[in-house]
This record gives structure tokens, sequence and C-alpha cells, in this order.
């Protein structure tokens, strides 16, 4: 049943004479001291309880509030200004601060309602950012899914209730029948965020069209990408909103058990996911008769070992079994004889942290989001030589540049933008002659791309691109689960190729070579990982083939090689 109302605020925003001083306590966050900070906070303010009456920089000036509150957060996204500390309702952001900072925090700006600009963003000119949203990182983001990470308590089922939360589940247990859910989702074009942009209500179409006695949902985040952490911050910034997705995911489809699948290697992800849904059980939102429509659903989390073969969704199952997570020809897929050969659904987590928005605001609303076949919007960790690293989430559609050199805030030294590689290890890279073109599904993939999971790392010239798809090389030939030959041995022999080239070892034909067993290794393979896996080297060969030819005659262009 739904829990009695209460005074809630619109989009979690605090009550008029409240103060909400909000610290990261995202992964990245944490491991800076993020929390010592917390500490030393609370204790602070709790001293001035009823001591003073606080003052707090406000639009219009110097505000007075009666009340602060000092509450944890999940990842702003930042990582590179970190630890963060975010102050509302008006949206103050301090950057890089330390237990030392507090100080400042309480007397100038809780007592006095000046601002601490010293923890304020400064660009490399010297301009001071002090509200989130105004600096360049923010402003050219449209945070849709991460909306709630860094603005809520993600341990806290009230903070979510707060923004909203649940009342997309609610209208489609009580206003909508499983097939006009499903046909919202698919009218909205949503496709899937892990990879390969599958439309996710065609999906949940033929999930709820199969006639079965027990099916599943399942709620993927194992991604595994070097880099890549957009699904670990989702589900430790707000958690709610995957569960929220997942349940509508089971009652549009008929399943009445979903498994959030999270690696191990997420302590924080699994300790937050357990105890939202111990709460949402609590609350009503799981279990018999969500909201007295007759509909039930269960759901728990279940760990996974940390393999990368394990993103792939037959993997994944084999993996929920308690069998080895291997790959399994299809079809049958999934929604068809999935885990236990029972009906399944698999969706990412950032796609189903879409759903509640598009429940409640509908297919055309999201329509007008990105754009014509990628709609909505994407997050992607932004790594390498650039200024601004992090997590970002961008309208589809937007290009590279304005990723690069606007949010990211350009190549961070004096050396020039030389290639960006997307979708991680199964991506490719790309030079600067395609910094316009849009990302999308469909536009990376005429280029030799993917949007992937989300990675994007940003390379300057004194990069070797050789190098490079060795590095990723070793990372997919270390995980590959070994089940099928042309991936477990292909791309081993490919590794070695590239062992000969970086040591200044290569041989005429070792070009050649490279690309047979690329175009063999795609077509042969079992799964997704083996199939993609050649991409690092066809992309890099095609715009990059002289880096290779120079390590020949044992010459490195970027003088990374031969030492």
């Amino acid at each position: 049943m739904m829990p009695e109302d209460s005074d809630k605020n619109p989009a979690g925003s605090p009550k008029d004479d409240q103060v909400k001083i909000m610290v990261c306590a995202g992964t990245g966050c944490k491991s800076s001291g993020s929390m010592d900070i917390f500490d030393q906070l609370k204790e602070e303010i709790e001293e001035l309880d009823g001591e003073v009456k606080i003052g707090l920089l406000s639009d219009n000036g110097h505000g007075d509030l009666d009340e602060v509150e000092v509450e944890i957060s999940g990842c702003h996204g930042f990582c590179d200004e970190g630890p963060l500390v975010r102050i509302d309702p008006m949206g103050i952001l301090y950057t890089n601060v330390e237990v030392e900072d507090v100080e400042s925090i309480v007397n100038m700006t809780v007592k006095k309602g000046e601002l601490a600009e010293n923890l304020c963003y400064r660009s490399a000119d010297g301009e001071v950012f002090p509200k989130e949203e105004e600096i360049p990182f923010y402003r050219g983001q449209q945070r849709m899914v991460l909306g709630n990470c860094g603005k809520i308590d993600p341990e806290s089922i009230e903070s979510y209730e707060a923004t909203g939360g649940y009342s997309a589940l609610e209208k489609a247990m009580t206003e909508m029948s499983p097939k006009e859910v499903w046909r919202e989702v698919l009218d909205a074009n949503l496709r899937g965020r892990g990879g390969a942009g599958f439309p996710t209500g065609r999906k949940w179409q033929f999930a709820y069209e199969e006639e079965a006695d027990q099916k599943y949902v399942i709620a993927n985040c194992d991604e595994g990408d070097p880099g890549a952490f957009m699904d670990r911050s989702l589900t430790e910034g707000d958690p709610h909103r995957v569960i929220e997705g997942l349940a509508t995911a089971g009652y549009a489809t008929g399943a009445s058990q979903g498994f959030i699948y999270v690696r191990a290697e997420y302590p924080l992800a699994v300790k937050r996911m357990n105890k939202a849904i111990d709460d949402a059980y609590e609350a009503g939102y799981l279990g018999e008769d969500i909201f007295g429509s007759g509909f039930s659903f269960d759901m728990k989390v279940k760990r996974g070992a940390g393999a990368f073969v394990c993103g792939e969704e037959t993997a994944l199952i084999s993996s929920l079994e308690g069998e080895a997570g291997r790959p399994h020809p299809r079809p049958p897929y999934p929604a068809h004889s999935g885990l236990y050969d029972k009906p399944t659904t698999i969706n990412n987590v950032e796609t189903l942290g879409n759903v509640p928005m598009i429940i409640q605001n509908g297919a055309d609303w999201f329509l007008d989001i990105g754009n014509e076949n990628s709609p909505g919007t994407k997050t992607f960790a932004i790594t390498g030589d650039v200024q601004n690293t992090g997590l970002i989430e961008v309208p589809m559609g937007l290009t590279l540049r304005e990723i690069i050199y606007d949010v990211a805030g350009g190549i961070d030294s004096e050396n020039e933008f030389k290639a960006v590689q997307i979708g991680g290890p199964s991506g490719g890279c790309l030079p600067d002659k395609h910094l316009d073109i849009p990302l999308d599904f469909d536009s990376l993939q005429e280029v030799g791309a993917m949007v992937g999971s989300g990675g994007l790392v940003v390379m300057d010239e004194e990069s070797c691109m050789v190098d490079v798809a060795k590095f990723f090389l070793n990372f997919i030939q270390d995980e590959s689960c070994g089940k099928c030959t042309p991936c477990r041995d292909g791309t081993k022999r490919m590794l070695e190729l590239l062992e000969k080239l970086t040591a200044g070892e290569g041989e005429d034909g070792d070009i050649a070579k490279l690309e047979e067993l690329s175009n063999y290794i795609k077509e042969a393979s079992i799964c997704g990982l083996g199939q993609t896996a050649p991409n690092p080297v066809l992309s890099t060969l095609k715009y990059f083939r002289d880096e290779y030819e120079a390590h020949l005659n044992d010459e490195c262009p970027a003088g990374v090689c031969f030492d």
C-alpha cells in the first residue's frame, strides 16, 4: 500500500526554513576522506543548534533559516574536484574540501551567509563559480537519470519519495495495464544503455507475450570496462530509482521476481541496494499486492564474481544459476528461455533509470530529448588527457567536440588532441576528423565505434595507438571465458602480434595477420565479447595505420614504445 502522504517538497528540495549540507559519499569521495568531513560537519552543526539563528546565502542576499541538516549524498560526477559538499536550497558547491575546511564552511557560510570563495570551483582563467549549475562541467549536461545523485540521501527512502519517487510505479500499477506500460516505453524508443542499443520496449513485449508460470526480470550492474563507473554511481547514489524501474519492468512483462546483479567489487552499491530493497518492502513498494493492484513482486541482490563476460546476457544468467559465467549461443533468447529456462528480461541499470521518468511524463516528452533515432540522455565516464574527468550525462546527439572541449574543459596540457576511445574494450578509437560526429547509436556504428556502456578515454599526441590497442586486447584476452576457440585463442594470437610490434620485433605480414584474425574472430565468436574484441585494433588500423607501419621500422611516433 502507498505510505501516507507527508510534507513533501518538489524535487526533494529542503523546506523553506531548512538548509541541507550534502556531503558526497560516493566511492571516489569516500576514498578521499569525505566521511571525516561529514562527521566533523555533523558535530559542529549540532553544537550550533538552539544557540544561533542560522543565516545562509540566498539569491536575495542574506536570509535567515532556522534549521540545518547534514546528510550524505551519492556521486556528483565531478570526481576530479572531490571531496564535494553541496549546500541547498542555494545550490552552492564546494570542491576539494578537506576536514580543515569545515570551520570555514560553518563560520563563514552557515553563520554569516558568506561565500568561502577558496572552496568554490575556479576555472583556468580565475573565474569563480559558486553554484553547481554555473560550473561549465555541469552547464553542458542534462542530468536526468543522475538527477538525484548528489542531491538526495541514497540511504533514505523518504529522500527519494520527496522527489516524487515511486509515483511512476503507482501510476503504472493503478492506471495502466502491463501492455500500456511496455507500449509507452516502446513508443519512447528507449534503447538499451548497456551497449547494443536494442529497443527496451521490444524486449518487454517479447517477454510479455510469452506464456509461462514464472517470469524474471534482471537489472544488469556488471559493468567491467576499464575506467567505467556509470552503473556503480547510479546504484550507489540513487538505488530506489533502479528498484522502481525494475519493478515497473516486472509489472509490464508479468514477472514476479527481480534480481539486481551487481559485481562484488562494488561493496557500497551492494550495501545501499540491499538497504533500499528492505526499505521498499517496508514501505509497501515491493511484496504482495502492491498499491492494491493485485500484482506482487519480489526482488533481491545477487553479487557477481567480477567477470567482464558476465555483462553478456546469457553469461550473466549462467552466473545467476550458480554455473560458470559463460555465454550460450542464441537463439533461444532470454525473453523466450532465460533464467531457469523461463522468460527473462535483462536491462542495464541506466536503462531502467529512465523508465520512471517515461511513465510519469510520457513517450512524447522523452522523444523531445536527444535526437530522433537515439532519444534521451546517456551517461559517460570521461577520463584521460582532459581538464575535468568524471561522470557526465548529456543529451544523445551531442558531439564529441562539445563533450571534450565544453563539458570536460579540453586537453589538460599544451599537446594536441589525438584520439578518443569510446565504448570501452568493445568500442573504437576515433581521430580528430570525427570530433563533430553526434554521439548516438547509429552514427558511431557507421565509423567503427559504439556507445557501449559509456566509457570515454581522451588521448593527446603523446599516446601511441598501437600501445593503446595492446592495452585493450590484453584486457579482452584476460577476460575471455575461454569457451570458444576464436575468442580464446584468436585474441591471444592478436595480443602476441601487438606485443611484437611494440617491442620492436614486428615483421612484414604482421599487420595483415592482425586484420585477418580480427575479421575471423568477429565472425566466429559466440558472444558479444568476442565479436567486438577486435574493434580497438580495427579502428586504430583504420585511422592510425601509419603508426603500425612505423613500428615495423622500430619507430614509435609517440615515443612510448622501445624503452
